[in-house]
């Protein structure tokens, strides 16, 4: 379903890698390793779209990703190494306007029991600015617990979470992997995650 071939990345006069490929079918994970600055999160960047490859192609279901523009933007998730999150707003408030802007329907219930999920009970009305570290990763990671879009993109989402949290996002992961959807990852951490296969592309 989603596959990269002879991906080239360059920044100003450095290529940080060239000739990056692999194939992901539903149920599988790719697991991007390797050591800062290698391109780890530039590579992630370009399967959402964001950036642009100097050599290479990326398709989704078959067709060229910048092809389908917000055919393909509809059935991704992704969740970069910085929270997004509005520091003025609430977690709840942060929740339910991700939803919106995904135009994903989640109602103030379902919001709430997500950040329950993730550690944030009693937390929910709390302006973020207030929020640990460890918090705010919690608030933009709650947006797994309901998500539905086929494809996760996830740069380093066990960042300042404590052990218990990092089970909870390695079975959220493993949930939607057991129903058929795709996720590419990077993480300093082994953290086991329930897959139908677990692939791995080191970087450098």
């Amino acid at each position: 379903m989603l596959e990269a071939s002879n991906l080239e990345c360059v920044r100003g006069d450095r290529r940080l890698f060239a000739g990056v490929g692999f194939r992901l079918d539903g149920g599988e994970m790719l697991y991007l390793q390797g050591r800062n600055g290698t391109g780890k999160t530039s590579l992630l960047r370009m399967l959402c779209g964001l950036t642009p490859p100097a050599a290479g192609e990326i398709r989704w279901r078959g067709e060229p990703i910048g092809r389908l523009g917000d055919e393909f933007r509809a059935e991704l998730c992704y969740l970069g190494h910085l929270n997004a999150i509005k520091e003025e707003l609430t977690p709840l408030e942060n929740l339910l306007a991700s939803a919106r802007l995904a135009e994903e329907t989640l109602d103030e219930d379902a919001a709430l029991d997500a950040l329950e999920r993730v550690g944030l009970a009693g937390r929910a009305d709390l302006a973020c600015r207030y929020l640990s570290q460890g918090q705010k990763r919690r608030v933009a990671l709650a947006r797994l617990v309901h998500e539905k879009r086929a494809l996760w993109v996830l740069d380093e989402p066990y960042v300042a979470l404590d052990t218990a949290a990092v089970d909870l996002i390695a079975d959220l992961i493993g949930a939607h992997l057991e129903r058929g959807g795709l996720a590419v990852l990077t993480t300093h951490q082994t953290v086991a995650v329930r897959a139908g296969a677990v692939r791995e592309l080191r970087l450098g």
